[in-house]
């Protein structure tokens, strides 16, 4: 059994998708959810669903090596940021495969700083004719490792960032967990 501990720092939308997408696959498992922050609803998410939901703080991921520690007692195989917006530590990406969504076609519009909201609003300022999202391995640098998968979808003239966010929802939940399992069964 392959076990995934997702990190999100929000809602949870994508976590509770991906909770959701392996609730009864037979080879993988959603051990726990955490957030480095104590009030986001990704945590409250997790809990309506019966996963387990952590909270750290960023010294803890940072300056010790508890977060580390716990996940290798539990052996996790995959780490899943679904929107997790702190710069995961190197020692996490050596020991453990990381993966990442993106709500952009990078390399472009990554990069610290751009998530969210920031990355759409650059797209429609400047007049871009698609996005999309990139799912990604992670390594030490921001938005940044071996590209997995991209989703394009066109922007039309129209569109604002609030609209073209809502497209690039719809990738991310169509495509963010059959990548996932796509990895973790070597299929990728």
């Amino acid at each position: 059994m392959k076990k995934i501990a997702i990190l999100a720092s929000g809602s949870g939308s994508n976590a509770e998708n991906i909770i959701r997408f392996f609730r009864n696959h037979p080879d993988i498992f959603i051990d726990s959810v955490w957030s480095n922050k104590s009030d986001a609803y990704v945590l409250e998410r997790a809990e309506n669903l019966n996963i387990e939901a952590n909270f750290f703080t960023k010294d803890e991921l940072v300056n010790t090596d508890q977060l580390l520690n716990e996940f290798k007692k539990r052996e996790i195989n995959l780490i899943v940021l679904a929107g997790f917006l702190l710069l995961l530590p190197q020692k996490f990406v050596r020991e453990f495969q990381v993966i990442n969504i993106h709500p952009a076609l990078l390399p472009a519009y990554g990069g610290k700083g751009m998530y969210g909201e920031h990355v759409h609003r650059a797209i429609i300022a400047n007049k871009e004719k698609e996005s999309g999202i990139t799912i990604h391995l992670v390594d030490e640098v921001y938005d940044h490792g071996k590209v997995l998968f991209q989703a394009r979808c066109p922007i039309d003239p129209t569109d604002t960032p609030e609209t073209l966010a809502a497209k690039i929802h719809e990738l991310e939940m169509a495509f963010f967990p059959s990548t996932i399992e796509a990895l973790l069964q070597g299929s990728t």
